[in-house]
């Protein structure tokens, strides 16, 4: 594991992953993409990790690629398997992930925030793509991601000029969750991962690969996927569990915690 990455469990059932590149204000290199898709490939896999909670720290989130490492290799760098097989281990995590950043997030670091199910932001954070303005493009999902969340107008403007938005511009137009007070985003994003961690995990997972589903397919074919894991929802352990306690009037209890 990179000492760029840092992992740890504030709360039973979550998964706490900070990028920890603070002298160059958290930009993603090879190695950091590469232990991120690491910590996502055992959260995957790790029945105690319900919930994953992925931050920077207080002036950024994450400043964009490592333009000295793109700078010495050029688009080699961005292709390099495994940073491919990081970036993919985070767009194929199945479980909630949320993001709490603060101050820039920029480029690559915009488009790891995209990743997010939910993402807070601090109030006097920058979010932007700003890769035209160095003669590039976004290359890790920013074209299509942000079009797909904003729509083509106001993507395409952001991309175009490269001008960052304030995170309340940014809730505003969707492309975040919520706007916070400074300082507060991280506090925010652990408060909502311990209600989501409460939660049925399967029926989690499922709506999530569902929503998904809607970015991908017309309307027709995602009615179909929700409703193929509605019946898997009810099959479920915890849906027969959730309704039971329904009738009972009780909490529903869809796992022990450690």
């Amino acid at each position: 594991m990179s000492e760029n990455v840092l992992t740890s469990s504030p709360e039973s059932g979550i998964l706490l992953v900070q990028l920890n590149r603070p002298e160059r204000r958290n930009a993603l290199n090879v190695a950091t993409i590469s232990a991120l898709g690491e910590v996502f490939s055992n959260a995957e896999r790790d029945d105690n990790v319900r919930t994953v909670v992925m931050t920077g720290n207080d002036k950024a989130f994450s400043a964009g690629a490592d333009i000295s490492e793109m700078s010495a290799h050029g688009f080699a760098a961005l292709e390099r398997p495994e940073r491919r097989a990081g970036w993919t281990a985070i767009e194929r995590f199945s479980k909630p992930l949320l993001a709490a950043a603060e101050g820039l997030a920029f480029g690559g670091g915009l488009e790891l925030l995209l990743l997010a199910d939910i993402a807070i932001v601090g109030r006097s954070a920058k979010l932007g793509l700003p890769e035209t303005r160095i003669g590039l493009i976004p290359g890790d999902g920013g074209t299509q991601r942000l079009t797909r969340l904003i729509g083509r107008a106001r993507a395409t403007r952001m991309i175009f000029t490269g001008e960052p938005i304030m995170a309340d511009e940014a809730q505003r137009i969707g492309l975040i969750s919520e706007a916070v007070d400074d300082s507060t985003a991280l506090t925010r994003a652990l408060q909502l991962a311990g209600t989501i961690s409460n939660g049925a995990l399967s029926a989690l997972r499922m709506a999530k690969a569902a929503i998904l589903a809607s970015n991908e397919m017309p309307l027709s074919a995602g009615l179909g996927v929700e409703r193929h894991a509605a019946a898997r929802a009810f099959a479920s352990p915890e849906g027969k569990e959730g309704l039971t306690a329904f009738l009972e009037r009780r909490p529903p209890i869809f796992w022990e915690r450690s």
